[in-house]
């Protein structure tokens, strides 16, 4: 996460705790060290955030502190309804939870100089029956992807068959009905790609594999250009 993002994110985190948030509880929750934790504390209090606490006892976010009106257009506005709106319908809950919060923060803090501009957005989501909302692995995923951090999972093929992985997850690509895990396989030393409800019993684990996800990623699109049509909603095998 760059570190303009992890300032944002920490903000959004103070402003929502009714307790003071430990250095502890910050450095898990984006995944840094304490000691960087202290640093963008003391980053965020020169830029003007009312950060009240220590180390030790834990930091507040003082009332009244908001983020810069958004100048969003109409269209603008609409188009992020309409996304989170998706989001909110077919996202496991930690996601769809996370993207209400952000469509609330939005409408909380857009420009209301136009008076055409105070109602709701004009678009709307609806996610058809056949559409399922995630199973709770994809929040596991998405977790360890953030720590690049290896992860256990049992998965289970087209015809049923289980086997074990021990995996480094790199990315989640969203379909319409189904949601697919980019991976490094350790069984298959390669790229592999599995659908995120055959996952069952997945651990992310303490390590973190090696070199950076950013380069993982340029990998995985250079040796699988023709990914798209690898990741399909068929029951053809993946992984």
């Amino acid at each position: 996460m760059a570190r303009a993002n992890r300032l944002f994110e920490l903000i959004g985190i103070l402003r929502v705790r009714k307790t003071p948030a430990t250095a502890l509880d910050l450095a898990e929750a984006v995944g840094i060290s304490q000691r960087s934790i202290y640093r963008d504390i003391e980053t965020l209090r020169g830029l003007g955030a009312p950060i009240v606490g220590e180390a030790g006892v834990g930091y507040c976010l003082n009332k009244g502190f908001f983020l810069p009106e958004f100048a969003f257009s109409l269209d603008e506005l609409d188009a992020l309804a309409l996304g989170l709106g998706w989001v909110q319908q077919r996202a496991d809950p930690a996601l769809a939870q996370s993207s209400e919060s952000a469509l609330a923060k939005i409408l909380a803090a857009r420009s209301g100089g136009s008076a055409t501009n105070d109602g709701p957005p004009v678009l709307a989501s609806a996610a058809s029956l056949s559409e399922r909302m995630d199973p709770p692995e994809a929040a596991l995923m998405r977790d360890a992807i953030r720590r690049q951090r290896k992860a256990r999972i049992h998965y289970a093929d087209a015809r049923g068959a289980v086997s074990e992985r021990i995996i480094w997850p790199i990315a989640i690509v969203y379909f319409d009905d189904v949601r697919v895990l980019a991976a490094w396989c350790e069984q298959r030393s390669a790229f592999r790609h599995f659908r995120i409800d055959r996952v069952h019993d997945a651990t992310m684990l303490d390590d973190r594999y090696p070199g950076r996800r950013q380069a993982m990623l340029i990998r995985w699109r250079q040796q699988d250009r023709d990914w798209r049509s690898l990741l399909t909603v068929s029951d053809n095998p993946l992984g």
